[in-house]
């Protein structure tokens, strides 16, 4: 449903996107994870019309995304990262507004927005302003807003930014019974435990280009699997070699010799096994911990650096370009 090859993107000297490559079956979420700055707003720019690839190519829901413009902004739903509804009208005034602006006839546009409103547990706030609504409110109105035309392919650029965790979870809940639908979906987030929790498939963006693609188990399984950490009574020298049969790698131990750290292939029951084996040569210890890799370090594997050590680095901000204009209002 989302194809892209080689899509590039220029703003002056600056380089948004330097060839990447999508691809979303149909009643999927691809989690595209970057910083800011990374290039993915840009994408979802250019696979929602509203700016020209400088290379590459693109099909959104069958269409090209700069031949066929119109035809994809029919089959498209898109929630940005600021919210675009007008705060004078209330939470049903700007659902049906987008309803007729989409084509519906007044009644359906009503019934639409009743439907959406009680889709996303704001039936009772339909008739208040939307400046009175708190942030998770307008980010539910937003995603609401989008799906007015039943759009088969919907694009969530940061749909969670700024909200607590409680609307976070709430968020997360609606992206799933979308998709539960049928709606083909591409999320892009800062969030990594976002991406963990819903993308079928993830690909790590930075500077532009895609770094890595896989589902999230491929992703972490690629920096080595689960770390093991023992942490002894005291030292023992006889520690490292009880612990050899159990570890991928090589057995780091701290300075004061009570720490030892090493790659495993975890399993069931590895954590009781290595604790009777250590136990049963007389090695006393004070805890025995399995740590799964995290997206945060496949990035930091990948980058050299962790996802917040950019995360104030913005993409370019720049005015439209004529043509951009022209795709847009086509």
């Amino acid at each position: 449903m989302i194809q892209a090859e080689g899509l590039k993107k220029r703003y002056g000297e600056t380089v948004a996107l330097a060839g990447i490559d999508l691809d979303v079956p149909a009643g999927a979420i691809l989690g595209m994870l970057g910083p800011n700055g990374a290039g993915k707003t840009t994408a979802v720019r250019i696979l929602t019309t509203l700016a020209l690839p400088d290379g590459g190519h693109a099909r959104v829901a069958g269409f090209d995304v700069v031949t066929e413009g119109p035809q994809v902004r029919r089959n498209i739903g898109v929630t940005a990262q600021d919210a675009t509804l007008d705060e004078m009208l209330t939470g049903r005034q700007n659902l049906v507004m987008i309803g007729r602006l989409s084509g519906l006839h007044r009644a359906e546009a009503r019934v639409r927005a009743r439907d959406l409103l009680e889709q996303f547990d704001l039936a009772d706030s339909g008739n208040r302003i939307l400046k009175d609504y708190s942030g998770g409110m307008r980010r539910r109105l937003d995603l609401a807003a989008g799906l007015v035309t039943h759009p088969p392919v919907l694009f969530l650029d940061e749909p969670t930014t700024g909200l607590d965790p409680t609307s976070r979870v709430r968020m997360w809940g609606i992206i799933r019974e979308l998709v539960a639908d049928g709606v083909t979906l591409l999320l892009t987030t800062q969030y990594l435990d976002e991406a963990d929790e819903l993308a079928d498939r993830i690909v790590v963006v930075d500077h532009g280009r895609v770094i890595a693609a896989g589902t999230a188990p491929e992703l972490k399984t690629k920096i080595g699997g689960a770390r093991l950490e023992v942490t002894l009574n005291a030292p023992d020298p006889a520690a490292a070699g009880a612990l050899g049969p159990f570890v991928a790698g090589a057995i780091q131990v701290s300075h004061d010799g009570r720490r030892l750290r090493a790659p495993v292939r975890s399993g069931d029951g590895l954590a009781t096994t290595i604790v009777r084996a250590l136990d049963e040569a007389g090695i006393t210890v004070d805890d025995v911990a399995l740590h799964q890799p995290s997206l945060d370090d496949v990035f930091f594997a990948l980058t050299g650096h962790p996802m917040s050590d950019r995360a104030n680095d913005g993409e370019p901000e720049v005015e439209s370009s004529g043509a951009e204009i022209e795709v847009a209002l086509r």
